[in-house]
C-alpha cells in the first residue's frame, strides 16, 4: 500500500496540522474548501486546493461525492478526514476505498461498530472491558425501557444509540421523569442522527472523563500512548484536556491502558483512535465509547510522548508496523485549552465577527494549533473553535501556570472568545488541586462574568486618546521639523469623548513637552510621560494627581471601522469615539435604519404597516456587549422589515424602511 499525495478532507487548524506533517514526510497536499474559506490559511498552505461549493457544510465539506471527485481531479491517492465532518462516517470511508484511494483511518467495520453505541457496548462486554450497567436491546418500547430502568436504578442516563456530542442525552433522577425524557430523546435522536433508538446507562455521580490513545497496525498489533483527562467540559463538550491524569496512580493507569488495548484488538483497529472511559470517585471505571479518528486533544499526548500521531497514521496507512509497546514512554505534563468564538457570559453562545487582532505569545514549551489569522471572518457555518493552546512543563503546576499566563497575555479582538474564562478556570484553586469532575464548570462557573476595573477602563481610554494624538502628530504635514507640542501662544486642551459600554468619558489632553501630556478624564487629572508608540502598541507612564507614584501601562490599540479595541493583559475593551468634527447633516439614514456594525438583533419594536414618530425606537442591536437603539429618523409608516429578533446582521444591512408620511399616516 503506497501513496504520495494526501487530500485533507477538513478545514481550519486540523487541516493545517495534518498538512505540516505530510510536508515533513515528503507527501504532497491537497486542500478542499468552501467558498467561505477561499482565503483560509489551510488553503494557502496546501500545494493544491479545490473548491467544493457554497459555505454550507452540507454542500461542501460533507459532500462525499465532491470530496472523492476532488481527490480524483487532483491525483490525490490518499484522504485524511481529520476530525468532525466525515471523519467517523463509515459510508465515506467505504466510498474512498471503493474509489481506489487510501483512507487514512480505521476500517469500515470498526467505524460502523463504534458508531452504534448499543453494538459497541455488546462487543466490549464480550471481551471483558468494563461497561456501565445498562440496556442496549432492540426492544425499544417505552414499557420495556421503563422496566429496564427500574432494574438498572436511578439516576439514569438516556442516550441516543447512534449519538455523539451530547445530543439526545439526558439525566433522569427519578422514575416519574423517565417517560417524558424518552419522548424528548427519541425526537432529538431522530432529528440529529436519523435513528431514534435509545440506550440506558447508570449515571455515575461526580465522574471523571479519562481516555486512552491507541494505535493499531495491519499486523494486528495495538499499542497505547497513555491516558488523557478531559473532565473540564461544558454541555458534554471538552474545553480543557491534560495528560497524564493526576487522578490515577500507575496501577490504575495500567488497568485503563490494558482495557483500551483490549477494545482496539476487539475491533481489529488500524490507525489512531481513542477509547473513552468514565471513572467514579471510587476509581471504578467503565467503557464509554471509541472515537475512530484523531481527537482534538491529541497534542497533549504528543507533548508528553514526543510522538507525532499524524505521522503514525500515515505510516500505518502505508503498511508500516508499529514499534513495540515498551518503546513508548512519557515525560512531564501537558495541558490544552480550546479557544472558542463564544460568549461565556451569555450561556456560551457562538460568536461571529472578523478578527482584527490575533496574537498569542510563543513561549518555551507552548504549542499553538490555529487555523485563523487577522482578517479571518468567523461565521455561523462551522464549529466555533479558533485554536488550541498547549503547554508542557516537567510538572503539572508549572504547565497550568504557563498555559494560564499565555492565555492572559494573548491579544484577540473582533470576536468574543472564551480566552479569559479559560484562564480563570486554570487559576481556580480547586482545579489546581485536581479537585474536579465533569460537573466542575456547571458547579463553579454557571454565572461567570468578567468586568475590567474602573482604573483599567480609565487607563485604556487615556491610552487610546494619546495613541491617536501621537498618530496625528506623526502625520502632520505642516512644519514637520518642529517638535510636537511647541506653540508660540497658549491653546486650550483638546477634548475628545469616548464611550465604553454605557460609560461616557470626556478626555482632555494637552502636550506639555515632547512626549509628555497633561490629561484629564472627567474630573481626574493625570500626568503622562515616557510615551512609546511602536506599531499598534502604546506604552506610557501615568501618574494620577493624588499620588507620587507613577504606573507603566501598555495596551495594544486596534482601530476598526466603528471603534477601537484597546487590549491589555486581562481585557479587550471596545471603545467608540465621538467624531472630532461632526458632520452637519444628521447621522440618521433617510428612510429608515441600517446596522451600524455587525451584531445581533435583540429587540424589534415594529412591523410592516406600523405608523411611527420621529425618534421612535425601531430596533435594538447588540454588538460587542453594547446595546444600540436605532430610531426612526422621521415620522412615517414602516414599509419593510429586513430582520427578525435573534438575527445576526452585518454592518450596512437595511433593517427597517420608513416611508414618508402620506395623507393617511400624517
Amino acid at each position: 500500500m503506497s501513496f504520495s499525495k494526501v487530500l485533507v478532507a477538513n478545514r481550519g487548524e486540523i487541516a493545517l496540522r495534518i498538512m505540516r506533517t505530510c510536508r515533513n514526510l515528503g507527501f504532497g497536499t491537497v486542500a478542499v474548501f468552501s467558498e467561505a474559506d477561499l482565503d483560509a490559511p489551510h488553503v494557502e498552505f496546501a500545494d493544491e486546493a479545490i473548491c467544493l461549493g457554497p459555505a454550507a457544510a452540507s454542500e461542501s465539506y460533507l459532500s462525499i461525492e465532491k470530496v472523492i471527485e476532488a481527490a480524483k481531479v487532483s491525483g490525490a491517492d490518499a484522504i485524511h478526514p481529520g476530525y468532525g465532518f466525515l471523519a467517523e462516517n463509515a459510508a465515506f470511508a467505504g466510498a474512498v476505498v471503493d474509489a481506489g484511494i487510501v483512507f487514512i483511518g480505521p476500517g469500515v467495520d470498526a467505524i460502523q461498530a463504534m458508531g452504534d453505541k448499543a453494538r459497541a457496548r455488546t462487543l466490549m462486554e464480550s471481551r471483558g472491558v468494563p461497561v456501565t450497567p445498562g440496556y442496549s436491546g432492540s426492544d425499544q418500547a417505552d414499557e420495556t425501557l421503563i422496566e429496564e430502568a427500574q432494574r438498572i436504578g436511578f439516576p439514569l442516563l438516556v442516550k441516543a444509540a447512534a449519538g455523539g456530542g451530547g445530543k439526545g442525552m439526558s439525566i433522569v433522577r427519578q422514575a416519574a421523569e423517565l417517560r417524558d425524557s424518552l419522548k424528548t430523546a427519541r425526537r432529538v435522536a431522530e432529528s440529529a442522527f436519523g435513528n431514534s433508538a435509545l440506550l440506558l446507562e447508570r449515571y455515575i455521580e461526580s465522574p471523571r472523563h479519562i481516555e486512552v490513545q491507541i494505535i493499531g497496525d495491519s499486523t494486528g498489533q495495538v499499542i497505547h500512548c497513555f491516558e488523557r483527562e478531559c473532565s473540564i467540559q461544558r454541555r458534554f463538550q471538552k474545553v480543557i484536556e491534560e495528560a497524564p491524569s493526576m487522578a490515577i496512580d500507575d496501577a490504575l493507569r495500567q488497568k485503563f491502558c490494558d482495557a483500551a488495548v483490549t477494545a482496539g484488538e476487539a475491533l481489529g483497529y488500524i490507525g489512531a483512535g481513542t477509547v473513552e472511559f468514565i471513572m467514579a470517585p471510587s476509581g471504578e471505571f467503565f467503557f464509554l465509547e471509541v472515537n475512530t479518528r484523531l481527537q482534538v486533544e491529541h497534542p497533549v499526548t504528543e507533548m508528553i510522548t514526543g510522538l507525532d500521531l499524524v505521522e503514525w497514521q500515515l505510516r500505518v496507512a502505508a503498511g508500516e508496523s508499529l514499534p513495540p509497546q515498551d518503546t513508548i514512554t512519557r515525560s512531564g505534563h501537558a495541558i490544552e485549552a480550546r479557544i472558542y468564538a463564544e460568549d461565556p457570559e451569555n450561556e456560551f453562545l457562538p460568536a461571529t465577527g472578523q478578527l482584527v487582532a490575533w496574537d498569542i505569545p510563543t513561549h518555551d514549551g507552548v504549542r499553538i494549533d490555529s487555523g485563523v489569522r487577522v482578517g479571518t471572518t468567523i461565521g455561523i457555518d462551522y464549529d466555533p473553535m479558533l485554536a488550541k493552546v498547549i503547554a508542557w512543563a516537567p510538572h503539572r503546576a508549572s504547565a497550568v501556570r504557563k498555559l494560564a499566563r499565555t492565555l492572559e497575555q494573548s491579544a484577540i479582538a473582533g470576536v468574543t472568545t472564551n480566552r479569559l474564562f479559560l484562564a480563570d478556570v486554570l487559576r481556580d484553586q480547586h482545579f489546581e488541586r485536581g479537585d474536579f469532575s465533569t460537573h466542575f464548570l456547571a458547579d463553579h462557573y454557571s454565572d461567570w462574568a468578567i468586568e475590567p476595573s474602573q482604573q483599567t477602563i480609565v487607563h485604556g481610554v487615556v491610552s487610546a486618546a494619546v495613541y491617536f494624538a501621537e498618530a496625528r502628530a506623526e502625520q502632520r504635514a505642516v512644519l514637520p521639523n518642529v517638535r510636537p507640542g511647541w506653540r508660540n501662544n497658549p491653546i486650550p486642551p483638546i477634548v475628545d469623548h469616548w464611550q465604553f459600554r454605557d460609560q461616557r468619558f470626556g478626555v482632555g489632553y494637552q502636550r506639555a513637552n515632547g512626549n509628555d501630556y497633561r490629561v484629564s478624564v472627567d474630573s481626574d487629572q493625570f500626568t503622562v510621560d515616557a510615551v512609546r508608540r511602536i506599531d499598534d502598541t502604546i506604552s506610557l507612564r501615568l501618574k494620577a494627581a493624588d499620588t507620587e507614584l507613577s504606573q507603566l501601562v501598555k495596551f495594544k490599540v486596534v482601530p476598526t471601522t466603528d471603534g477601537v479595541f484597546v487590549i491589555g493583559d486581562r481585557h479587550a475593551m471596545f471603545l467608540q469615539e465621538d467624531p472630532r468634527f461632526p458632520k452637519a447633516e444628521t447621522d440618521f439614514v433617510v428612510g429608515g435604519c441600517t446596522a451600524p456594525m455587525p451584531g445581533r438583533v435583540i429587540q424589534l419594536h415594529v412591523k410592516v404597516g406600523d405608523v411611527v414618530e420621529a425618534g421612535q425606537p425601531l430596533v435594538v442591536l447588540e454588538a460587542m456587549k453594547m446595546e444600540q437603539v436605532l430610531v426612526a429618523p422621521s415620522a412615517g409608516h414602516v414599509s419593510e422589515v429586513g430582520c427578525a429578533e435573534g438575527d445576526i446582521v452585518e454592518a450596512g444591512l437595511v433593517l427597517v424602511v420608513v416611508d414618508e408620511p402620506t395623507d393617511e399616516t400624517a
